[in-house]
């Protein structure tokens, strides 16, 4: 009996919190980030973010109806989350049909391929936004859908610009509201605020944004002296870092798993900035990172009563050197695989894959 280790974690905590109430708390920690898109372009942004919710949701439910016989799935309000998430990833001028494709892709190749709420391995969100990249490539390449002067209604705020009209102050005032990129990276104050309620009310801790964040940051330095063309979107790291890498299925659950989750995506960011990935830099760093969540929940597990510290360190020490090479192989990997048009095809591999596996499992009725 001596010889035998048994390792049990679960890494479940039992509180009076249902999943609807935490949907509802990154709603509403989410709506002023749609407020700041409403105040850059107006109906535009918030039919996108709309129609993204709905296709969401209707998805949801007609596919949990035909397959798993439930009916009731859309009250948890992570459907709602999910649409939310793709649309504020998404262009203001995004073709409402391309983005009901996406809406009903994210939930369904997401979330509900696996069996539903929990189960999912990789963001809903992010891979709705990839279908929709592959199935509509000329549209999500347009430059056009990004920027309409005719349609802007606010390009800024002159709030500490008031004080004195310098690159400082300016660029305190660009933090507030910016009229570019995607629709939800207008106002990096806003997610912050965002992050702040969402930090108060307990729905995410601190190690994944901030890992990531100050990773990213001595990135950005270093590429000043390397040359490297360092792709950044203040809005987008805060949209990605704070809403999207700590959703909870799809992230590490222990805190020095989060920590070196946060490490290992802010990292591969830096490698698709050498090889000069662009614009799927966050996208393409989540969705690697999630398919390495088991092996990282697996490896940085609280230390268990009898075990030895130091050799129990050493060994999660010497497995997370060997999976942060593997993540880093895997992103050159991929890399190649950007540049040279073939990531559709990890797509298509995909599509088969979960579709097989829904149909080999038990979930189906």
């Amino acid at each position: 009996m001596e010889n035998m280790k048994v390792k049990n974690y679960t890494p479940h905590i039992r509180v009076k919190d249902s999943v609807t109430k935490v949907m509802l708390d990154v709603i509403i920690a989410l709506l002023p980030a749609i407020l700041a898109s409403f105040l850059v372009y107006g109906i535009h942004p918030l039919l996108v973010v709309l129609t993204s919710v709905l296709a969401a949701v209707a998805g949801e439910w007609i596919f949990s109806a035909l397959f798993f016989k439930k009916y009731d799935s859309v009250k948890n309000l992570s459907a709602v989350v999910t649409g939310i998430l793709l649309g504020l990833t998404l262009a203001p001028f995004t073709p409402l049909h391309v983005t009901a494709f996406g809406g009903a892709m994210a939930v369904i190749f997401g979330k509900l391929i696996y069996g539903g709420l929990g189960r999912n391995r990789f963001n809903p969100a992010i891979v709705g936004r990839e279908f929709m990249t592959v199935f509509f490539v000329s549209v999500m390449s347009s430059g056009s859908l990004w920027y309409n002067q005719d349609e802007l209604r606010l390009s800024g705020v002159k709030f500490f610009s008031f004080l004195s009209d310098n690159a400082f102050f300016n660029n305190l005032d660009s933090l507030i509201l910016k009229p570019s990129g995607a629709i939800g990276e207008y106002s990096v104050i806003f997610l912050i605020l965002g992050g702040v309620y969402l930090l108060y009310k307990d729905r995410i801790s601190w190690h994944i944004p901030v890992t990531l964040f100050v990773t990213v940051a001595i990135g950005l330095i270093l590429s000043r002296f390397t040359g490297i063309n360092a792709s950044f979107s203040m809005g987008g790291m805060m949209l990605c870092g704070i809403f999207m890498a700590t959703d909870m299925p799809t992230s590490s659950s222990t805190p020095s798993g989060k920590i070196f989750y946060g490490l290992m995506m802010g990292i591969v960011v830096i490698v698709f900035w050498i090889f000069n990935i662009t614009n799927e830099t966050l996208s393409y760093s989540i969705l690697l990172l999630n398919g390495f969540v088991p092996l990282i929940n697996d490896t940085f597990t609280p230390l268990l009563f009898g075990e030895d510290k130091d050799e129990v360190q050493g060994e999660k020490i010497g497995k997370g050197i060997v999976y942060g090479v593997i993540i880093v192989i895997s992103a050159i990997l991929l890399s190649f695989l950007h540049h040279l048009g073939l990531v559709k095809y990890l797509v298509f591999i995909y599509i088969i894959y979960t579709a097989v596996m829904l149909i080999r499992s038990d979930e189906i009725k």
